[in-house]
């Protein structure tokens, strides 16, 4: 008997294995897939997601997500652009407030510019954006962040009632960087699936 239990554990354990595997392959692609999408189209904003800032100034990664929501304000896709960051450990301004200083040395007027400056995460600065879009005529959002990033977000802007537009940027260092890239990718097919989960429960 205690051979057959042992066969049928080892057997239980490989089945598990197959199915947790086969569930990371699959989120794992998903993840890839979205990397690849731009659903840009006429919203009613332009929700830049922060990143670095150094001293006031943006970091490679924030000025090439500034760089691409400037072109899609441009474009006219939207006639407003929102930036979301708070202010990190040790900094003395806010990402949003970089994105802002940087967009009107840009010529974007402020008037068609919304800061969220209290978020410490995607999904708390997704959350401050939900209520800025309160007064708003849609909830549709064209979110810009980098190609890594554009399953979660979907995600996450679906669990507080906005409808997400993904418009990754190309010209990200991580962009760039295939082995910096798969890392994201790598990183983000393990949070998706939570942020996911966490949204099916609530």
């Amino acid at each position: 008997m205690l051979p057959r239990r042992r066969t049928n554990w080892w057997r239980l354990g490989w089945i598990l294995g197959f199915l947790m595997f086969g569930a990371w392959a699959v989120s794992f692609g998903a993840v890839w897939f979205w990397s690849r999408r731009d659903e840009a189209r006429p919203a009613s904003a332009i929700v830049v997601l922060g990143a670095a800032q150094y001293d006031g100034r943006p970091s490679p990664v924030l000025r090439a997500r500034l760089d691409h929501a400037l072109d899609l304000f441009r474009r006219g896709y939207a006639d407003r652009i929102i930036f979301t960051g708070g202010v990190g450990d040790r900094d003395t301004t806010s990402e949003a407030a970089v994105g802002q200083r940087y967009a009107l040395e840009h010529g974007v007027p402020a008037r068609a510019i919304l800061m969220e400056t209290t978020g410490r995460s995607t999904s708390e600065s997704l959350q401050q954006v939900a209520a800025l879009m309160d007064a708003a005529p849609t909830r549709e959002v064209i979110l810009v962040s980098d190609p890594f990033h554009m399953l979660r977000l979907s995600i996450l802007a679906r669990r507080y009632g906005l409808i997400p537009l993904t418009s990754p940027t190309r010209t990200s260092p991580i962009a760039l960087n295939r082995r910096e890239s798969l890392k994201y990718i790598l990183n983000e097919s393990i949070k998706a699936p939570i942020a996911f989960l966490l949204e099916r429960r609530e």
